[in-house]
């Protein structure tokens, strides 16, 4: 489900935007929705959850999520600085391996 995406033009808004997404999605408490809470074991989601949750920011946001993301990404603050960089909001992320950015750049024309 594509969401809009128009007032999003850095990563405060993309992390704002995730965090309305799983709140209104999933019935989450904002009060959780804090930067270094963990997808699954802060916030509570399941794997399928999480994957679902990058399909929508891919959809939303024209980008695509390599295989091996959730091997990259723990915390909301990760998936927030991953897609606003795929988006090109953003310097490259610290955290991930030079092989997922390689991954990333291959099929994200942005980030490239």
């Amino acid at each position: 489900m594509s969401r809009a995406t128009d007032d999003v033009k850095n990563w405060m808004h993309m992390f704002r935007w995730i965090v309305k997404l799983i709140r209104d999605e999933y019935g989450i408490d904002e009060k959780i929705l804090v930067r270094h809470a963990a997808l699954e074991t802060d916030i509570g989601l399941s794997i399928e959850q999480v994957e679902r949750v990058l399909d929508d920011i891919a959809e939303s946001f024209v980008i695509r999520f390599p295989d091996g993301t959730l091997d990259e990404i723990v915390k909301l603050e990760e998936l927030c600085m991953l897609a606003s960089w795929m988006k090109g909001y953003y310097k490259r992320p610290e955290f991930i391996s030079d092989d997922f950015e390689v991954r990333c750049r291959q099929i994200n024309q942005i980030a490239a």
